[in-house]
């Protein structure tokens, strides 16, 4: 049974900036300490902490419930926090004043810090919350409030969401190959994952509907790509995201038990988004992707194993494709800034516990054609960008993370000199309490 819980353990993977980490607030709820639900680095959920996330946040341990007629929540409201603290530093041309981007360095501290709430609010209900305290834009990163029943051998849930930048995934994912931003297994999560370098993260809220057993899981979500549903905003829930996955496992004679996940993403339909004077504009939201992970044991050490890829089509004049735009300024993606080829991936990545739970060697591979550089729609060369990235992550305290990212980039989107370079480092202190 150990080593069940070992294998099957890596199945979300590490938490990226303005996203959600694992929280004590349900260490809080439950009574048990971080490593009961995750093994490796944070949030790479076990066997428990999968069953956790799928019932809805609901379980409760020692702590005093409040029981009556149609009520049952905590005696008190779990609460927790994040810090991430860390320094970047790329090889573009160096800024006239210091620090002004990544260029020759740049400290963020803090470039995250979330209040969380969590759990139990109802006998099959649950929620999660995160508040960024850290930027200028809404305090509300991230919300979902799942609830969930069994039936014939399924957990089936309903799952009502909103996030300022994780995608639509975000209603209910297992995965950490960046099939949702906050399950990419590294910091440089575009160089990592093609999920995430083809645009699917972003704002999104929707209602997501979720079927799960021993063998997988089913999402159907419809969704809009906004951080809210309101007037100016998410007014219509028309665009489709589906995620079907295979979580099977495998006992070899010689490499022991693996756990797989292998699955598939679409997103399909049109939509509205805002564009940068606030208009509604309308867009496509066509994305597809196909990933793999596998978690297993060398020389009695977790190891993972990844592979992804994913395509978002070209844009048009009168439908730009919202996976497949640039950003403005203040890094908001803007539907003018259309792309006139499609933008794809591959990557391959691994990553290993040199000490158990403790520290953590990785490395990653990506091909990719970047859709071309647009400005206002002015057609370009499909350039390739690819990547090598390494990772360290050092498990300071339970709660507490070190994490090393070197990427180095390459192809002929690099022939003309890019403004941030072709190297990017970086160094992230992550705590939660």
């Amino acid at each position: 049974m150990n080593k069940l819980i070992t294998y099957a353990a890596l199945i979300v993977a590490f938490c990226l900036s303005q996203q959600a980490f694992a929280i004590p607030s349900f260490s809080r709820q439950t009574g048990i300490d971080c490593q009961a639900c995750h093994s490796q680095h944070m949030p790479i959920l076990n066997d428990f902490g999968q069953s956790f996330k799928a019932s809805g946040y609901r379980t409760v341990g020692k702590q005093s419930t409040i029981e009556s007629e149609n009520l049952s929540i905590p005696e008190s409201l779990n609460a927790s926090m994040l810090l991430r603290a860390s320094y970047q530093r790329s090889n573009g041309s160096a800024d006239t004043i210091p620090g002004t981007s990544t260029n020759g360095g740049q400290w963020q501290f803090p470039n995250e810090f979330s209040l969380f709430f969590g759990g139990r609010i109802a006998s099959n209900i649950g929620f999660f919350f995160e508040g960024n305290t850290a930027t200028d834009s809404n305090f509300v990163s991230a919300f979902k409030l799942p609830t969930a029943i069994e039936l014939r051998g399924y957990n089936l849930s309903v799952i009502p969401f909103m996030t300022s930048t994780l995608g639509a995934s975000y209603g209910y994912e297992q995965a950490n190959t960046g099939a949702v931003r906050n399950g990419t297994w590294a910091e440089h999560y575009k160089e990592v994952s093609a999920q995430q370098y083809a645009g699917t993260d972003g704002a999104a809220t929707g209602i997501a509907l979720v079927a799960i057993n021993d063998k997988g899981y089913i999402n159907l979500s419809r969704w809009a790509p906004a951080g809210f549903a309101r007037s100016g905003y998410a007014q219509v829930l028309r665009s489709t995201y589906l995620r079907v996955a295979a979580t099977p496992k495998i006992d070899t004679q010689t490499f022991g038990e693996w756990a797989l996940h292998m699955g598939a993403q679409v997103w399909a339909g049109s939509n509205f988004a805002r564009n940068t004077t606030g208009s509604l504009v309308a867009v496509s939201t066509r994305a597809i992707a196909l990933d793999i992970q596998a978690f297993g044991q060398l020389n009695d050490q977790d190891v993972s194993l990844y592979a992804t890829w994913a395509k978002s089509p070209a844009g048009s004049a009168t439908e730009p494709n919202i996976f497949n735009v640039e950003s403005n300024a203040t890094g908001e993606l803007d539907p003018t800034k259309y792309r006139l080829n499609d933008r794809k991936a591959l990557t391959v990545g691994v990553d290993y516990s040199v000490i158990q739970n403790t520290l953590h060697v990785g490395a990653a591979i990506r091909s990719a054609k970047n859709g071309g550089q647009s400005d206002l729609a002015v057609a370009g060369e499909n350039a390739s960008d690819h990547a090598i990235t390494l990772t360290t992550v050092y498990n300071i305290a339970q709660n507490i993370e070190l994490h090393v990212g070197h990427s180095v980039h390459f192809g002929t989107l690099y022939d003309i000199p890019q403004s941030t370079g072709n190297i990017f480092t970086s160094v992230l202190l992550q705590a939660a309490w």
